[in-house]
Parts: structure tokens; C-alpha cells; sequence
């Protein structure tokens, strides 16, 4: 594992995150009320001080009534304004030290506003849920928010019983009292703050297919009416996870949980373990079938092998939009180099100012990034050959396992694999703007490489319904 921590803020969001110190676990005590839309909540963050003696420091917050800080269990001097909770301990902590904070907080969440309009905490007509990506997560509860600062969490959600809690991580325990019941999570894999997923709902619970001994189980969780559209869109999502383990390397996580809302949504929104899907990405006829691969294969690119700050969110985008077209290859479909044909059309007939390695936050969620870094890989893919390249995306995915990296840190691993320098192949798809010529296997190539393998279509319907 390595992790590449920025020396200073994220130069695209500098007032989010810390760099002073780190987090190494969340616990978060949440009760939470549908109806009026109410939070309360208590944090216990377990944190390490960094190379200098930490007289202050800073936690990322929205507009909530602060009820009680404590640092190692004193009061420090505090102040809470534009999404800033600064403190102020009695004695500074030490260089490396492990120190404490406890924030309780309450009132009634929303999102935060950012350059796409306003993200994190969103009320449903009947429930939540929480799409962070980038900066939404203190929309609902204090943390350091920096995508490199990944911490192991805890989270206790109690809400009225009709309603069911799914978070990323492992259930483990589900209690009831009165009319309440309290659902804890554990995620204990690093995690990133705006990869903390959270969803409130009258949700049925679906598994889909039989992980077997050693298998990754997986669920749905969905409104009850949308089932049987769900069973046929999802039908091949164990496929899709047995084919990226076979290429990407063990799941990273101990779970993988899928929701889908009554509501409408722009895009799926991946969190750690968890993807989160709008009623409008289910047609039962498998219309979005390649976002499934997408948010899918994030598990690996984007939420296990992180990116140190947002300047290289390509690493996240461009290696899932290339898993859709892995898919594809493998499944009946398309082949990849001709959906690395279409995408380079497309790119061909746009404004070519967008660079990759630092699109800048204006056009980082730039419908071009992610085919732009799509048509990287595969230039990447053709140059290795397809032995090379594929073991170089499972030493990646399986190296920095949990960790956080960089541009740099990719572009020398994948030199390790090449016969030849690379360096003008970076150059002219990652640190310049103008479009490069579609990428061309290299002609000794097999026209069916071997890597990965293919996998069959499964049967047509593998969900089963359990119900909760």
C-alpha cells in the first residue's frame, strides 16, 4: 500500500481538509427523523498529529448547531463558520501523537454548495441519502475532508423502524426499540470521506446469485415495486464481478451492496462498497448496463487505490470507463477498440482544451475526462500488448491496495511493463490538450487477445428475493 500525501491543501478545494494531521477511524452516532428532516449526531475521531506540533486545527462541517467539542476529553477554544470547525486545544498535541475529538452536532441537513449545484445530504420525498463526490461530506457529519486522508469508520444510524439503513461496510447489528431501530456499520478498509455512503429508505432487500465459499456477497436494496425491472438490470452484475476479479484482482472490500431510490438521479454515484442508482437507470432491458461495470469497477479504481488530491481524478474515471468497454469485449459486445473508435469520434468533434492530468475543478466531471481517459488506457493497452497490460492493472489495483496515488506514481508503474519508454504516449494523452491519433494494437497482437478471459452470459435471472 502506499499513500502519496499532498504536502499542503487540494489546490482545487482549499479550504476542505487538513493536512496537519490524519484520521485513522470515524464513529459516528446518528439518530435521524424523516419527517422533519432532523440530524443529530455524535463523532468520536480517532487522529494522529503530523510532523509539527499541532496548536490548531481544522474539521470540515456545515451549518449545524454545535452542541459539545472536546479534544482528549478538554474543551478547546472553537469557532464554526463557513464550513470550518477550527480548535484550539489547551496544550498543543505533539508531532505524531494520537489525540481524540468529539463533536456533537444537530439541525437539519442539506446539501453543501459547490460548482454542480448543491451535493451531499439529500432529503427524498420519503427518506435520504448521500452522494458526496467531491465535497458533500460534511453536508452531514464533521471530517477531514481530503480524499487522501483515509480512515476506517463506524456508523450508527437509528431512524423510525419502517425504514431501512444501507451503508458501505458490514452490518452488524440491527436492534429495534419502541418504534425506533438502530442499524450499526462497520467499514474497517481505508476509506475516503467522500466514499462514505449512506442511504435512508422503505427499501426490499434482493441478493443476487450465490457467492459461495469465499465469494463477495452482494445485494440489492430497492422499493418493492421496482423488482422485477431490477432482477433483468442486474441480472449479470455476479458476471461483471467475477470477470474484474479475474482481471483487477480480489474484491477489495468484504461486501458490495447496490441502492436503488425511487427518485430520479443525474448518475449513479459510487461510494465504498456501495453504488448508489436512480430509478431512472432501470428499463428492464438492460439500458444501463455499462454504468453498473462503471460504478462497479470504482470499487477498485477510484475507492480502494485512491487519488492524493483532485487534480488526478482521471485515475478514478478513466480506468472505470475503460472496465465499461472491458465488459463489453467479454460479454457479447462490442470490442473495445471500437468503442475507443466512437469515443475518439466524439472527442475529434469537441473543443480540445482539457487536460487530463490537471483538467482544472471547472471541467473535472467533463463528459470528456472520462473518454479522454478511457482512450489513454487503451493507448496504454496497445502499447504493452495484452499479457503486459493486464498484469499491470492487477499489480496496480493489488499494490496500492487501500492506499493514495498520483499521476506520477501510475505513469512509473506502467514503465515497469513496457518494452519501450512511454514517455511520448504520456505526453500527448495525459500533459497535452490536443487529441492524439486513435490508439492500434500493435500488429503481432492476436485479433482475440486471451486476456481476460470471456464469460458467458449467466442465467437470466439469478437475483433472489429475501425478505426483509
Amino acid at each position: 500500500m502506499s499513500v502519496q500525501q499532498s504536502a499542503g491543501p487540494d489546490p482545487y478545494f482549499p479550504a476542505n481538509g487538513d493536512s496537519r494531521y490524519r484520521v485513522h477511524r470515524y464513529e459516528l452516532a446518528l439518530d435521524y427523523r424523516p419527517g422533519p428532516n432532523r440530524l443529530s449526531g455524535t463523532a468520536r475521531i480517532n487522529a494522529i498529529a503530523g510532523r509539527s506540533p499541532l496548536t490548531e486545527f481544522q474539521l470540515n462541517l456545515a451549518d449545524f448547531r454545535i452542541g459539545r467539542v472536546r479534544v482528549d476529553g478538554k474543551a478547546p477554544h472553537y469557532t464554526h463558520r463557513g464550513g470550518r470547525l477550527r480548535m484550539r486545544p489547551p496544550k498543543p498535541i505533539r508531532p505524531g501523537a494520537a489525540f481524540t475529538v468529539e463533536v456533537h452536532w444537530s439541525g437539519n441537513p442539506k446539501p453543501v454548495g459547490s460548482p454542480w449545484g448543491g451535493i451531499g445530504w439529500e432529503e427524498l420525498e420519503d427518506g435520504a441519502l448521500v452522494a458526496s463526490q467531491p465535497v458533500g461530506s460534511p453536508s452531514w457529519y464533521p471530517c477531514n475532508d481530503r480524499p487522501a486522508d483515509k480512515a476506517a469508520y463506524q456508523i450508527s444510524v437509528t431512524t423510525p423502524s419502517a425504514y431501512a439503513v444501507v451503508a458501505g461496510g458490514r452490518l452488524l447489528t440491527r436492534t429495534t426499540k419502541a418504534s425506533t431501530t438502530t442499524w450499526v456499520y462497520e467499514q474497517s478498509a481505508p476509506t475516503s470521506s467522500y466514499l462514505v455512503g449512506l442511504s435512508i429508505g422503505k427499501y426490499q432487500t434482493v441478493l443476487l446469485g450465490d457467492p459461495g465459499l469465499g465469494g463477495v456477497p452482494q445485494s440489492g436494496h430497492l422499493p418493492a415495486q421496482l423488482l422485477p425491472e431490477f432482477s433483468r438490470d442486474f441480472a449479470r452484475q455476479p458476471a461483471m464481478m467475477e470477470l474484474f476479479e479475474s482481471v483487477f484482482g480480489p474484491y477489495p472490500f468484504g461486501e458490495y451492496a447496490v441502492v436503488v431510490t425511487e427518485e430520479e438521479l443525474d448518475v449513479p454515484v459510487e461510494a465504498q462498497g456501495l453504488s448508489l442508482f436512480g430509478a431512472n437507470h432501470l428499463d428492464g432491458s438492460r439500458g444501463s448496463e455499462r454504468l453498473i461495470a462503471h460504478e462497479l469497477a470504482h470499487q477498485w479504481f477510484g475507492n480502494s487505490v485512491t487519488i492524493a488530491d483532485w487534480r488526478h481524478i482521471w485515475l478514478n474515471e478513466g480506468l472505470a470507463k475503460y472496465a465499461e468497454w472491458l465488459w463489453s469485449e467479454r460479454s457479447g459486445g462490442r470490442p473495445a477498440r471500437q468503442l475507443a473508435a466512437v469515443a475518439h469520434r466524439k472527442l475529434s468533434a469537441l473543443p480540445q482544451d482539457l487536460l487530463l492530468s490537471d483538467p482544472g475543478r471547472k471541467l473535472m466531471f467533463d463528459d470528456r475526462l472520462y473518454e479522454r481517459g478511457g482512450l489513454a488506457v487503451h493507448a496504454i493497452r496497445c502499447a504493452l500488448g495484452d499479457e503486459a497490460f493486464f498484469r499491470m492493472l492487477r499489480g496496480w489495483a493489488t499494490l496500492h491496495r487501500g492506499g493514495a496515488v498520483t499521476t506520477a506514481v501510475f505513469t512509473s508503474h506502467v514503465s515497469r511493463y513496457a518494452a519501450e519508454p512511454l514517455d511520448d504516449l504520456f505526453d500527448a494523452w495525459l500533459h497535452r490538450t490536443a487529441l492524439p491519433p486513435l490508439p492500434e494494437a500493435a500488429p503481432q497482437l492476436p485479433a482475440r487477445p486471451a486476456y481476460p478471459p470471456t464469460y458467458p452470459a449467466p442465467s437470466a435471472d439469478p437475483a433472489r428475493v429475501r425478505g426483509e
